[in-house]
């Protein structure tokens, strides 16, 4: 039996369909997690499920001494253990992607670096060190630019500013989300970039010897022009020109070859305008939160027992049933507790619905980009065409009423008394 090791984010949505694709094929799953150090011995988790995936270095070290053999192939459900599957992979002498170039991906200064020195397109940025002053940049800047976290993920972190008067707001703000998300926040800094006008698109793929295998092209429905840029519909197959679909797929092969990418699934995000094709990021992980689901008709079985067989080398096997499909993470309004939702029934009677999935816990606080990295849900669509898929999905979220309610009711109304 083919024995895996799987990084296992302790918030991931994926978890469980990771596990499930292995029971499904047979493969002994040896989990590593990263839930809290001090609370893990309280809950009687042993050190490999409480490792530190920010220090790969460390969190190596408790690996190599808590697993017990060497397994067939090292696994990151998410992007928070990309590094350190990288590194285990070296270690174990199994097929992977170098650290090196996993931290070049993840690194959204290091990646615009990247693609200046290789002469793709790419947005003037700028790198604001850690205390420095926003007004120090702000004659060499163009607005509209975005100010960003330099490796966080799901919009997190990523502000749209207009002018220099905004400037200053948004980098305090971006920074007090980074500090809270990334230990090495002050020797990181943020990135500055110019705006890119355009519509963005998604490719989802796999790297074998450094090939690439396109497993779908998304495109992105809803414009995301800032100041936040929150995700929400994906819809598959992309209903652009095959010509401005070639050029992605090379863009995005030539840019993993760049970095030094050769092994695993690829998630690849670009805005696409007259000027051609401009890379937003290519990560060495799959698609994430649940979206993966969608493309379960496309590949003819699900997108991770799809990862787990190329990491066991077994045949990758697509059989796409043609159609469309499409995925909606379920936006969150505003911040608040969330409570539950209404007209779920409903919703999930819409033609071409084929799953409303809830996410969010009744009593959970909710909180939306920029701050914030989760959904309320996902709600999936399988249809005949690109379009129905997105309407089905639009048609299904307008049915939907969600009781959010402020944080401090209590407090609010006290005050609002004493006036």
């Amino acid at each position: 039996m083919p024995r895996v090791l799987l990084l296992l984010p302790s918030t991931g949505y994926r978890n469980d369909d990771f596990l499930a694709a292995a029971a499904a094929l047979g493969v002994e799953i040896v989990a590593a997690a990263n839930h809290c150090h001090r609370l893990a011995p309280a809950w009687g988790f042993a050190p490999i499920m409480a490792l530190h995936f920010d220090q790969p270095e460390l969190a190596l070290e408790t690996v190599l001494r808590e697993i017990g053999g060497k397994p067939d192939a090292v696994l990151a459900v998410d992007d928070a253990g990309v590094e350190l599957a990288a590194l285990l992979a070296q270690r174990f002498g199994l097929p992977g992607n170098s650290a090196a170039a996993v931290r070049r991906v993840r690194d959204k200064l290091a990646f615009r670096r990247l693609l200046e020195e290789h002469e793709f397109p790419y947005p003037a940025f700028h790198h604001l060190a850690g205390g420095a002053d926003p007004q120090s940049l702000v004659r060499a800047l163009e607005f509209p630019v975005v100010v960003k976290a330099r490796r966080l993920s799901a919009s997190r972190g990523v502000i749209r500013v207009d002018d220099a008067a905004a400037l200053g707001r948004a980098v305090r703000r971006v920074r007090s989300i980074q500090s809270r998300a990334d230990r090495d926040a002050e020797a990181l800094g943020l990135v500055i970039e110019r705006f890119i006008p355009g519509r963005e698109y998604a490719l989802e793929g796999v790297l074998e010897r450094g090939l690439l295998t396109t497993l779908a092209l998304f495109d992105k429905p809803d414009p995301l022009d800032g100041p936040y840029f929150e995700e929400t519909l994906y819809v598959t197959p992309s209903r652009l020109a095959e010509k401005i679909q070639g050029a992605i797929r090379e863009a995005v092969a030539r840019a993993c070859r760049a970095a030094g990418l050769t092994h695993g699934p690829i998630h690849a995000e670009m805005r696409v305008n007259d000027e051609g094709v401009w890379l937003l990021e290519v990560a060495a992980r799959s698609i994430g939160g649940l979206c993966g689901r969608a493309l379960r008709y496309f590949l003819g079985r699900s997108l991770e027992e799809l990862i787990l067989r190329q990491a066991i080398g077994a045949p990758l096997a697509l059989a796409s049933l043609g159609g469309a499909a499409g995925v909606m993470m379920i936006p969150i309004p505003r911040r608040g507790i969330y409570h539950g939702v209404e007209g779920l029934a409903e919703a999930q009677a819409i033609p071409g619905i084929t799953e409303v999935r809830l996410t969010a816990e009744p009593g959970q606080i909710i909180v939306p980009p920029p701050e914030g990295a989760s959904y309320l849900g996902f709600i999936f669509s399988r249809t005949v065409s690109p379009a129905a898929a997105e309407d089905a999905l639009r048609a299904a979220h307008r049915l939907l009423r969600f009781d959010i309610r402020a944080e401090y009711a209590a407090s609010a109304a006290s005050a609002a008394a004493k006036t």
